[in-house]
């Protein structure tokens, strides 16, 4: 008697477990670690952005779709997506050459992609 009266809760507890672990694979956000440069504008989300990341380091690196590429192979994504209203964002790190930051930049709007630099509004 005392089984019927676990088994619920087994249950409920079962659930519980799957959607936590496949939940957690939905929520993460992909993509490259940077320290933003702080701000104080903030935009709303934008739908269908694509996110361009430039870390600094040592030799800076520039990340689209959580891939390394060159400025080249860059501009060779930026060609091939041939949707109106682009949206493009980028998260360059804060001590990212702003030369870089300017090239990437320019690659987009050449493929009429409107840009956003992110920021990062600080805490009050």
């Amino acid at each position: 008697m005392a089984l019927f009266g676990i088994m619920p809760m087994l249950n409920v507890l079962l659930l519980v477990i799957v959607f936590h672990v496949l939940g957690s694979k939905f929520t993460l956000n992909p993509g490259v670690q940077v320290s933003l440069p702080a701000t104080s504008f903030a935009l709303g989300p934008q739908r269908n952005a694509e996110i361009v990341s430039i870390t600094a380091g040592p030799i800076a690196a520039i990340y689209h779709r959580d891939r390394e590429v060159t400025l080249d192979e860059l501009r060779e994504r930026f060609s091939e997506s041939g949707a109106s209203g682009k949206w493009l964002i980028v998260k360059a790190d804060t001590n990212t050459p702003a030369g870089l930051v300017a090239a990437v930049t320019n690659e987009a709007l050449k493929q009429s992609y409107s840009v956003i630099l992110a920021g990062d509004i600080p805490k009050k």
